[in-house]
């Protein structure tokens, strides 16, 4: 039987079509092995199309605005087009499997940045920022892209699961703001704004990365997963009392995982959107802002594997920790270089992707432990929709905060607003302490 139809009934009856993954741990290996290369490839696409928009966008507003004051729009838009996107994406994912969910928010994704690019052509504000709306479903769906490679991974493996498709994100993350200025020259000699330029390889990495998806993510990993967990059930349903780790759910492990992934996305977006224009106002150049974006991208995800082999042996609680004293020191690092130093910000901005790294790996695996997989594709959806809106708040309040004060009171403010990451972790540990000493 084709693997499209196993798609396409795999809702109406997992067990009998998905037989020979229930039955085989080998089968089983050899599908989660092939998910995260298929992943680890859309991802390889998908870091350039995020990369390049996050470079250029507030400079693109400010050219068409004239003016720093709502500089941080665009990154709000296309975050808070992110929340929507996740949430969609989420549900399809539920309904229908990771397949048709991620490739969705990928290709509407490259649809977006075509109407950036038209937006540039013609002067266009209004649909700029429609445009960036329909642009974030790429970055929401570069971010669940991670849980498909969760999907069959041991508790063991799940951080590192993760970590394989984040680190894979590099390769393109890295290379978008760096080809910045090659882009531009592209987009010139085609009688285009040289800034819609890293738009236009946004829109073909979106696009590839949707269809590597839609095309190569056969069986779908959720599916095959939800197949794999009723088996057990149905094994074992008649012991009594018997609740499987398949069909647990931990709602304070929730309520952790959101907090740290909002907080961390909060004071990333906010620092990583005014660096830009901050550098813009000390006389740095459009390849150099391309160079330390970069440097924060690529701190971003370079890191994950080495991060998610720390998760999965250090802990979860100890690496969310890890996350909010590294955001501190790249808060208190940006807003007391000098800015003519490239040497400073970009360390101040690589110690801002680290410490979203720690946290975002971290607050996912927490996320997949804490659910089944009956539900887990929906709820992380849900949680992703609040991480994508902290970040629609941090962008829009980034431009208003450093055109009323600083870029320095932007950065302190972040820093320290990462410190509330410890007293969250610090009651999760005593509630689950209490849990376990509580006679039953």
């Amino acid at each position: 039987m084709s693997d499209k139809i196993d798609d396409a009934k795999s809702n109406e009856n997992p067990h009998s079509i998905f037989h020979r993954y229930i039955n085989s741990v080998g089968e089983q290996r050899s599908l989660y092995k092939r998910t995260l290369f298929i992943v680890v490839l859309s991802q390889i696409f998908g870091g350039a199309g995020l990369a390049a928009g996050i470079t250029v966008g507030a400079l693109l507003a400010q050219d068409m605005l004239g003016t720093d004051s709502f500089t941080g729009i665009p990154t709000a838009l296309f975050t808070l087009g992110s929340a929507g996107a996740a949430l969609l994406v989420g549900r399809l994912s539920q309904r229908f499997g990771r397949r048709i969910g991620l490739a969705t928010g990928f290709l509407i994704g490259g649809i977006g940045a075509i109407g950036v690019i038209l937006s540039a052509v013609t002067n266009n504000i209004f649909l700029l920022f429609a445009s960036l709306l329909i642009y974030g479903a790429g970055s929401a769906t570069n971010l669940q892209a991670r849980y498909a490679g969760t999907d069959l991974a041991e508790t063991s493996q799940r951080a590192t699961a993760i970590s394989i498709a984040m680190v894979s994100t590099t390769l393109g993350a890295v290379a978008g703001p760096n080809l910045v200025k090659v882009m531009g020259r592209f987009a010139t000699e085609l009688g285009l704004p040289a800034l819609s330029g890293p738009f236009i390889l946004a829109a073909a990495t979106y696009i590839l990365a949707g269809l590597v998806i839609l095309f190569l993510l056969r069986p779908d990993p959720l599916i095959v997963a939800r197949a794999i967990a009723k088996d057990e059930r149905d094994k074992n349903k008649h012991l009594l009392n018997n609740k499987t780790d398949s069909y647990s759910i931990d709602r304070r492990g929730i309520i952790l995982a959101a907090v740290l992934m909002i907080l961390t996305q909060l004071v990333m977006v906010a620092i990583m959107t005014m660096t830009p224009v901050h550098m813009g106002k000390h006389g740095h150049g459009l390849s150099e802002v391309g160079m330390v974006i970069g440097f924060h991208i690529g701190a971003m995800y370079l890191p994950s594997l080495l991060t998610g082999i720390l998760v999965d042996k250090l802990g979860r609680t100890f690496m969310a920790i890890a996350s909010g004293v590294t955001l501190l020191a790249s808060g208190i690092l940006a807003a007391f270089a000098p800015g003519h130093s490239m040497i400073l910000i970009t360390l101040a901005l690589i110690l801002l992707g680290l410490g979203w790294n720690f946290g975002l790996i971290s607050g996912t695996a927490i996320l997949v432990d804490s659910t089944n997989v009956s539900n887990r594709a929906k709820v992380q959806g849900k949680v992703d929709v609040l991480v994508a809106l902290s970040g629609a708040s941090g962008g829009a309040l980034s431009g208003m905060v450093v055109a009323h004060s600083s870029y320095a009171t932007l950065s302190l403010a972040g820093g320290f607003l990462s410190l509330l990451l410890i007293p969250v972790v610090v009651w999760s540990l005593y509630k689950t302490n209490q849990e376990e000493v509580s006679p039953t």
